[in-house]
């Protein structure tokens, strides 16, 4: 993808809202892979995907959200559940002696940060589309260091400390984002989830500052900057523009078509059907009827990629992807067939990837 467009304009001119859902994680249904097994092996990961891409046939797919990447990188003790998302068990940081043992740290040595840029790799090579890549917010990651609770308290009793976290977690997303961005990635979505608790003043001052920093960063590069926070963010939607981000991934909380009127028509809407009540909960019927409601309401909005408002849970029914699928390119329930799965969809692919792919992933299936 060439850097001369916008995410605005290839969203205008493409027929109809482009439809990427955050889906890395259902993938492993049709592999039988587990969530850690992906977060390992990039041949797994990027076979799940390869998976998801054939079956589905998104006009855009993510890479696995992972909001411990950086934090594990920097060596804060993290937990990995088999069939959950990994989290950090405890915070490392109370004050500024403690946040000396990070910076001379290359994430990019890491293992599991190289997992996520070998997989991006694999995308930009081998998948005809829109290829995503994440990275952790600078508030969040500030908060994995110091502790959610104690980082909120920090805004208010100690914004030395905070300030200084946060510049040590913008270097670190900087080096990382970049080396997305070189193995291929198409657009970078920075995700700031923690930014949802802040008022408008404390996220221009915590967060939207820090995130503009990555975002020129981002800039400089070929990929496309995009901002994702959870939960109800009408009242941050003003100062996440102001970020200079090219596409907002909102979630289900947001009144879309409100939001669309209030925003600039070059900063690109994404989202943001239910990932739980509708996709997980509903039947394909009402994934369907959900979508097509949500698709007609932005009708009069070209700056609009049909999305989910976060990333799908494992145990998101297959059909009710592909009901979504084809509620967002206007096809009628039902209409179309999922390209069938496994191992013979890797032989599609050129035989030394396809030999490399089959091997990784013979090696994360074998009994511990």
């Amino acid at each position: 993808m060439s850097r001369s467009f916008s995410l605005a304009q290839i969203a205008r001119e493409h027929e109809g809202p482009l439809v990427v859902p955050l889906m890395g994680f259902p993938g492993i249904q049709i592999n039988h892979s587990s969530l850690k097994q992906n977060e390992f092996n990039w041949g797994m990961q990027f076979w799940t995907l390869f998976e998801l891409s054939r079956r589905f046939q998104p006009d855009g797919l993510f890479m696995f959200m992972d909001l411990s990447v950086e934090a594990n990188a920097l060596g804060l003790p993290v937990r990995f559940p088999l069939d959950e998302s990994p989290s950090v068990e405890y915070p490392m940081v109370r004050t500024s002696q403690d946040l000396q043992q990070f910076y001379m740290i290359d994430v990019l040595t890491d293992g599991r940060a190289r997992v996520y840029i070998e997989t991006i790799r694999l995308m930009a090579r081998h998948l005809n589309t829109m290829r995503g890549a994440y990275v952790i917010g600078p508030y969040t990651l500030a908060g994995l260091m110091m502790g959610a609770t104690n980082a909120a308290m920090a805004t208010l009793d100690d914004p030395d400390l905070l300030h200084e976290a946060l510049n040590l977690a913008t270097h670190v997303i900087n080096r990382y984002a970049k080396a997305l961005a070189a193995a291929g990635a198409d657009t970078i979505a920075i995700l700031e989830p923690s930014g949802v608790m802040l008022s408008p003043r404390q996220y221009r001052e915590f967060s939207g500052e820090y995130t503009r920093q990555i975002i020129e960063q981002i800039d400089q590069t070929n990929a496309l900057p995009i901002l994702h926070i959870c939960g109800n963010t009408t009242h941050l939607v003003n100062e996440m523009v102001a970020t200079g981000a090219q596409g907002l991934s909102l979630d289900s909380l947001v009144d879309f078509p409100a939001i669309a009127a209030r925003i600039p028509s070059d900063v690109v809407l994404i989202g943001n059907v239910n990932p739980t009540a509708v996709m997980v909960d509903e039947s394909p019927a009402g994934v369907y009827a959900t979508t097509r409601t949500l698709v007609e309401s932005m009708q009069p909005f070209p700056n609009f990629i049909l999305s989910t408002g976060c990333d799908l849970p494992p145990e998101t029914p297959l059909a009710n992807i592909q009901a979504f699928m084809e509620a967002g390119r206007d096809l009628p329930l039902g209409s179309t067939t999922p390209a069938d799965a496994g191992e013979e969809a890797i032989a599609v692919m050129d035989p030394t990837l396809s030999a490399i792919i089959q091997a990784a992933a013979a090696r994360a299936l074998e009994p511990a």
